[in-house]
This record gives structure tokens, sequence and C-alpha cells, in this order.
């Protein structure tokens, strides 16, 4: 038996704009409805919604409370359990991390801010979609 691998739901939406820029250059006029089912037939699936919905429920880790994760936490490395867990939404999730150790969240060496625990909403890769000055998500988790 073979075992099929999804791309994420994102890269698959990616394809299908692919799709619809070549026909384009070929002066074919394709909907974007259209090359999402035409994606979803070329991987075998009935549609779209079947696609789409298999993609979400193979990637998006599950989270449980006392789950050890690790992690980066504005630049800094980390051990934590988690302490709360709830949905948001198809694709994110509100997480309360205690650290092990307390991270410092201050960047100056004259004075030192430690941070016990984080709340924190990820997506489905782990990171959130808040980010730093330098572009790096605040919150990076560990998905091994």
């Amino acid at each position: 038996m073979t075992t099929l691998t999804l791309p994420s739901r994102d890269a698959l939406k990616e394809q299908a704009k692919r799709l619809r820029a070549t026909l384009a250059e070929t002066g074919t006029s394709l909907p974007h409805a259209a090359a999402l089912e035409t994606v979803a037939k070329q991987w075998g699936f009935r549609d779209w919604n079947t696609l789409s919905a298999t993609t979400q429920s193979q990637s998006a880790p599950v989270w449980q409370v006392g789950q050890k994760v690790s992690g980066r936490y504005l630049g800094h490395r980390f051990t934590a359990k988690i302490k709360t867990v709830s949905q948001w939404g198809d694709s994110h999730t509100r997480l309360t991390l205690v650290f092990d150790q307390p991270v410092d969240v201050i960047a100056s060496d004259r004075f030192t801010g430690l941070r016990r625990q984080v709340s924190a909403t990820v997506n489905a890769q782990g990171r959130t979609l808040e980010k730093t000055s330098d572009g790096q998500p605040h919150l990076i988790l560990d998905l091994s």
C-alpha cells in the first residue's frame, strides 16, 4: 500500500495559481475555483473541499495539556509544558506554555525581564503570526 503525503494547503493553492498563470500565457482563462478543482483531481480527490479537509487533518499537530514542547521564544531556545490549549478557527491553536527555565525577554545588558509563561496563537506549522522587528515569529515550536 502506498501512503500519499500531500503538500500543505498553501502549496496546493500556489499550484492552482501557477496553473492559472500558465494557461493565461496561452490565452486560456480559468477561474480560480476551477483551478482548485483541477488540482484536487490531479491529486486523486473528488473535489477541492475534500482535498483541503484532508490536508488540514494531515498537517495540523495535536497539542495536549501537559505535553512537553521545545522551540524558540523571541529568539531564545526553551523547553516548556503546555498549560492550556484552545482551538482558534480551523488552522490556529491558542497555547499557554510554562517554561522549564524562565526566558529573558529583554535585549539589554542593564536589566532583565524574565518570563515564566506565555500565551500565543500558533498556526499548523507551530509559528505565531506576530513577528519581531527583524521579521522572526515571536514563537516557533519544534515539530518533531
